[in-house]
This record gives structure tokens, sequence and C-alpha cells, in this order.
């Protein structure tokens, strides 16, 4: 079985830079962190040698529509599940609600 991309990207990089790999994967780690932090709050993001990422309004208030039925199904749903269904429901009406947070205040 192969390896993830980001792996073996990390070892390649690993071995030509002779840098260890932790270093090299808490790097990489910290850069995308933090490219997702800047998405919050600006509409482009540049990462120097790979591109550069601008935000889609349009897109983003399809996806808000797309998360705000995707609530209202969960919410729903939970009305009429049995306790023992719930656990999954709620994971995924959390993971909707953060979505919904993360998006907010991009919307114009």
């Amino acid at each position: 079985m192969s390896m993830p991309l980001k792996e073996h990207l990390i070892k390649k990089l690993s071995l030509k830079l002779n840098i260890s790999e932790k270093i090299i994967g808490t790097v990489i780690t910290d850069q995308f962190t933090e490219a997702f932090r800047a998405t919050s709050t600006h509409n482009s993001i540049e990462l120097s040698g790979f591109g550069k990422f601008v935000f889609n309004q349009k897109k983003a208030h399809q996806q808000m529509v797309k998360y705000q039925e995707q609530k209202a199904v969960y919410e729903n749903a939970l009305l009429v599940l049995p306790d023992e269904e719930k656990k999954n429901t709620v994971l995924r009406l959390n993971t909707v609600l953060k979505n919904i947070e993360h998006l907010k205040p991009k919307l114009k």
C-alpha cells in the first residue's frame, strides 16, 4: 500500500534537505493551519511557490444554503431517532454548526 502524499513529500524533503521528518512535518502543518485561519478574515491567500487561493462569494452562499439544509435535517432527525442512534447525528450536527460559524463572517 502506498503512503499518503503528505508523508511522501515530507520523506522526500527530509532526504533532500537533510532535515528531520518531524521538523518538516511540523512546519508544513503550521503553515496550513495558519493559512486556514487566514481564510476567516481574508478573501485570498498566497502560498509562495505554490499558488494563490481566492474566496468565491457566490459559492460560499451556495455552501451556506447546503449547511442550513443539513442543519435542519439533523435537528429533525434528533427529534425522531432513538437515543442509541443519536450519537452520530449529534457529531454531524456539531460539524455543520462549526462550518456555519467559520463561513458566516465571510459572507457579505
